[in-house]
């Protein structure tokens, strides 16, 4: 089963694809605008080429647990992919994924301008392994 999680931002989105059984993290890319009639045309590209059967969108919390300030407009992006696809996106919480994303490549010697190019896309399969690891503990 294959999943798409999606990492928003403002002028970056980051999407990470697993492999076909829904195990591994596989494929990752970024897609650069900040309009989000551009970004939900190109996920709706991808959900086209790759065919997941969930699509996972990281949804801004607070460390309390309540909505973040961009909540309203993660689910604008949200409903317009719904339209525009016909498949239902999952809002997974994403705290702390970008830090995490900006710390590992950091730690891989990544200089600020090579990590702002593809956090979005780490960010994004941090998502997917958490939502992954979620799903797997489920079944158990």
């Amino acid at each position: 089963m294959r999943v798409m999680a999606i990492d928003y931002g403002d002028a970056h989105t980051g999407v990470a694809l697993s492999d076909p059984t829904g195990f591994l993290v596989g494929t990752t890319t970024t897609i650069n605008s900040w309009r989000q009639e551009v970004v939900v045309a190109e996920l709706a590209k991808l959900i086209e080429k790759h065919r997941p059967e969930e699509v996972v969108l990281g949804f801004p919390k607070n460390m309390d647990g309540t909505d973040g300030r961009k909540a309203g407009l993660y689910r604008e992006l949200a409903a317009a992919l719904e339209e525009t696809t016909g498949m239902q996106v999952i809002l997974w919480d994403e705290r702390r994924t970008t830090i995490d994303a900006h710390r590992i490549l950091f730690n891989q010697g990544k200089d600020g301008r090579k990590r702002k190019k593809i956090v979005d896309a780490v960010a994004a399969s941090l998502i997917l392994e958490n939502y992954l690891d979620y799903k797997r503990m489920k079944q158990e």
